[in-house]
């Protein structure tokens, strides 16, 4: 039976320069002709999803008031970020880019009553709800046997990875750098590569992660936090070839130094000198911000490169309807193999707002993925 009103999490800037999460309670929507409502059981925590959340304050900086069943968290925004994020002050938002459940009413069109009761994955975004009406098109039926756990993560991560070597393909590019890349995502882009026999270059901060990716079988590994990462990063791309890198990591001087090494690969296969270093283009895309601090670049890779940011909508926007369904139905098909997410914890919309829990999933480490599941009580 649907309920009259259902739990979502909202989040709210106010003009104080303040953010706030909390639950609230609001109706239950009727679905449109081509729209489907679904009762959420499984919405992942994606580092995507923080920024929503977040507005980007400080995790560490967050309070709780009110009770266990309706946690308040709030935290101060910084003055710049609150000038650049104007247009969401005093507008309240949902979050949770993706997630999966059981379609429980349909609109008329005949699209939308096929999937009643079939469990879908959704990408329409505001999945941090115990129920959401999504248009049919913005649904993914998961195949029998998949659960809504299996299938919620189905969209941002996998999208993102094929994304990626798509990306690599289209450009030109032999091989590729990845960084963080003990991450879900990048130990997926791992396993794709080993799959469709493309070099990769993997990038990683400590001798665990290098371990686990190796043991996953990686084969070019570059330890950032060993003295010795500048060398073995020039030996790897000069192996592999690799001129594209994407970038997670985002601030520092990471993106420079690998442009440095895809440079100096390359001046080893030159046959002579230029002022303006070879003619090969070296790129990189940022796609991510572990690290706020300002990217810093030395310019000591010659003339050709280029760096830019790379976002999945607009690359999916770029490739067009048809490609976007090559790659869901590639995913689809491996959602319990290449493309299956691994999760620490499984918490309720209540769970979420805790700032014990907060701490926790907010910190982006590898193995620290979180599932929250709308149904679940605290």
């Amino acid at each position: 039976m649907i309920p009259d009103s259902a739990w979502r999490i909202r989040s709210l800037l106010n003009p104080d320069g303040e953010i706030e999460l909390s639950l609230t309670e609001e109706p239950v929507p009727q679905p449109g002709p081509d729209e489907v409502l679904i009762r959420v059981q499984a919405a992942p925590i994606n580092p995507s999803d923080l920024g929503q959340l977040f507005a980007a304050a400080d995790p560490g900086s967050f309070r709780q008031s009110g009770t266990d069943d309706r946690p308040v968290v709030r935290a101060p925004v910084s003055k710049h970020i609150l000038e650049a994020l104007a247009p969401r002050v005093n507008v309240p938002m949902g979050a949770g880019n993706e997630g999966a459940g059981y379609v429980v009413a349909a609109g008329d069109s005949s699209a939308a009553r096929e999937m009643l009761g079939h469990v879908v994955a959704s990408f329409a975004g505001n999945m941090y709800a115990q129920y959401r009406c999504v248009p049919v098109a913005q649904c993914m039926p998961l195949p029998a046997g998949v659960t809504a756990a299996q299938g919620a993560s189905c969209f941002v991560n996998p999208m993102t990875v094929l994304g990626i070597l798509e990306t690599t393909r289209l450009e030109g590019h032999a091989a590729l750098v990845q960084t963080a890349a003990a991450s879900n995502l990048g130990q997926m882009l791992n396993r794709v590569c080993m799959e469709d026999g493309r070099d990769l270059v993997s990038v990683v901060r400590s001798e665990d992660q290098e371990r686990l990716l190796r043991a996953q079988g990686a084969r070019h590994v570059c330890n950032s936090s060993q003295p010795s990462f500048d060398h073995d990063l020039l030996k790897a791309i000069a192996t592999t070839n690799a001129t594209i890198c994407f970038d997670a990591v985002g601030g520092g001087d990471l993106a420079g130094r690998i442009l440095a090494a895809m440079e100096r690969a390359q001046a080893q296969k030159a046959s002579g000198y230029s002022l303006y270093g070879t003619a090969i283009h070296k790129q990189v895309y940022i796609y991510g911000a572990l690290d706020t601090t300002p990217t810093t670049l030395r310019r000591d890779y010659g003339a050709s490169w280029s760096i830019a940011g790379w976002l999945l909508p607009q690359f999916l926007q770029k490739i067009g309807p048809d490609a976007v369904r090559r790659l869901q139905q590639r995913i689809i098909g491996g959602l319990q193999t290449t493309f299956a997410s691994q999760y620490r914890k499984e918490i309720s919309l209540a769970e979420a707002l805790r700032v014990g829990e907060i701490a926790i999933y907010a910190r982006r480490s590898t193995g620290g993925k979180y599932l929250i599941n709308p149904q679940r009580t605290s």
